[in-house]
């Protein structure tokens, strides 16, 4: 079981995984050319099943070595689903299951530790944006129901209902033909519809949004704060054990040293006895 965990978490096998990711990324895009799929149909359709069984044991492996604790890591939850999804049978009411195939792709995501902490920031950044999704949502209701009373009598199809405004004014704020395709049409009626639309733009695209992007990047930076705090105490750590060994080798040879100058200085007395031994036997001669 051991060797199986570090030949599944070996880098080879990651990087095997993240070939075929790509390699699958071309099949699934080929399938949707006709003439990719006259000549070459039934090779990428089976370098798909093949790719898709990899995966699957892959997975399996997995699920072999890590057993129920698989399903703590939502990455693997994430992995699983994604190459459940591919099993189902892709005809009857499953049909639309089909096109959820290229989702294998995204596993590239549990794969580069670059993309995870992005994802992982975006993430950890959706507690902030649902303040930012309120004051939006308020601003857009205010919006509407202002555009709905001003312009609705003559431009029911935009403004004509709250829902109606609403959508006409997130085309106004993603600046998608806002000036010529709504805002001028609406000037040739209402002069003064700039001092509406203008101010909205302002809130909206160039305030709200940038709170977003804003909450994104600090989410992003505290991330990146925390596995730089994680890598220094690792290394300290590393550090710390390091010295340990050190102070305990140093340890070890004052023992060593010790006890060698404990046997020279009895073999020195020996010596010495021997010497005198020797000498009295002389003597006596």
């Amino acid at each position: 079981m051991d060797r199986l965990k570090s030949f599944v978490e070996s880098r080879v096998v990651e990087r095997v995984i993240m070939v075929l990711i790509l390699v699958n990324a071309v099949t699934l895009g080929l399938e949707t050319v006709p003439a990719a799929m006259e000549r070459f149909g039934a090779v990428l359709l089976a370098l798909d099943k093949a790719i898709l069984a990899v995966f699957v044991v892959e997975i399996g492996a997995r699920l072999l070595v890590h057993r129920l604790r698989f399903f703590t890591n939502a990455w693997n939850v994430f992995d699983f689903l994604v190459v459940g999804i591919a099993l189902v049978p892709a005809t009857g009411a499953f049909s639309v299951l089909r096109a959820l195939r290229v989702l294998r792709l995204l596993r590239l995501v549990t794969i580069v530790p670059s993309l995870r902490r992005v994802v992982g920031a975006m993430v950890g950044a959706l507690p902030g944006m649902g303040s930012v999704i309120v004051l939006l949502t308020l601003v857009f209701y205010v919006f509407s129901v202002m555009a709905t009373k001003l312009f609705g009598a003559s431009f029911p199809d935009w403004f004509g209902s709250i829902p109606a405004s609403a959508y006409t004014l997130f085309q106004v704020m993603t600046l998608e033909s806002w000036s010529m395709g709504i805002v001028r049409p609406v000037m040739e009626v209402y002069p003064y519809a700039w001092l509406f639309f203008v101010p909205f733009i302002v809130v909206t695209t160039f305030t709200v949004l940038n709170l977003f992007i804003g909450i994104v990047v600090s989410a992003m930076q505290a991330v990146h704060e925390e596995e730089t705090k994680a890598e220094r105490a690792e290394a300290i750590a590393a550090e710390k054990a390091a010295s340990e060994e050190v102070a305990a080798a140093a340890g070890a040879m004052q023992e060593v040293n010790s006890v060698l100058l404990d046997e020279i200085r009895a073999l020195r007395r020996e010596v010495a006895a021997l010497r005198d031994h020797s000498g009295r036997s002389d003597a006596a001669e």
